[in-house]
């Protein structure tokens, strides 16, 4: 019987807005993808072609996340942790082997191997970062309908100009990470929590 071997990833963890998603992934030797890479090598069209056919022809996929005040209780680092321990719990199978982009493992039962730059050297890996990355996106793109001012759409949460420009302008969400000094830093100017909206 084939090992079944899980790839994990993270999208992101440098965004001043919303959670950090990761997903797990279970790709079926029988039914390979073809185009499997990192992410963010991938075009926006692409990557939602791919993950719609990971989603379809994987063994297992599942999405896990750490939300905004997660971040700010336990740091970005330990959020992403407990967003990929949260991926690889949800899979409806038990993988027997886990292998998870970048220099560090969270603290679980899972037989794992942390591999630098694994998004572009493991199919499982590819796989969750391009399903990750579709995810984060789609909230990306909910949260630009609720609030089109923030310019969510086109940055995707990133501290760029044009961000810190709309951040000014409007003020903080509630969706925002406080503990990020960007954030923190507007917020402390502006009078702390009285400009947390929405």
């Amino acid at each position: 019987m084939n090992r079944l071997t899980a790839g994990v990833d993270e999208v992101g963890r440098g965004p001043l807005v919303g959670d950090v998603v990761t997903a797990a992934v279970i790709l079926d030797p029988s039914k390979p993808i073809a185009g499997l890479t990192d992410s963010k090598k991938l075009s926006e069209k692409k990557r939602i072609a791919l993950s719609a056919e990971i989603k379809k022809n994987a063994l297992a996929w599942a999405i896990g996340r750490a939300t905004p005040t997660e971040i700010d209780q336990l740091n970005i680092l330990h959020a992403t942790m407990l967003a990929m321990t949260r991926a690889v719990d949800a899979l409806l199978l038990t993988p027997d082997y886990v292998l998870v982009d970048g220099n560090r493992l969270p603290k679980w039962a899972y037989a794992a191997e942390a591999v630098v730059k694994g998004d572009s050297l493991h199919p499982e890996i590819s796989a969750a970062s391009i399903i990750a990355k579709v995810e984060r996106d789609n909230d990306m793109l909910e949260l630009d309908k609720r609030y089109p001012a923030y310019g969510f759409a086109a940055h995707k949460g990133y501290p760029t100009k044009a961000h810190f420009a709309a951040l000014a302008d409007n003020g903080v969400l509630s969706c925002y990470r406080k503990s990020f000094k960007p954030v923190q830093a507007l917020l402390t100017a502006q009078g702390s929590m009285a400009t947390t909206k929405g």
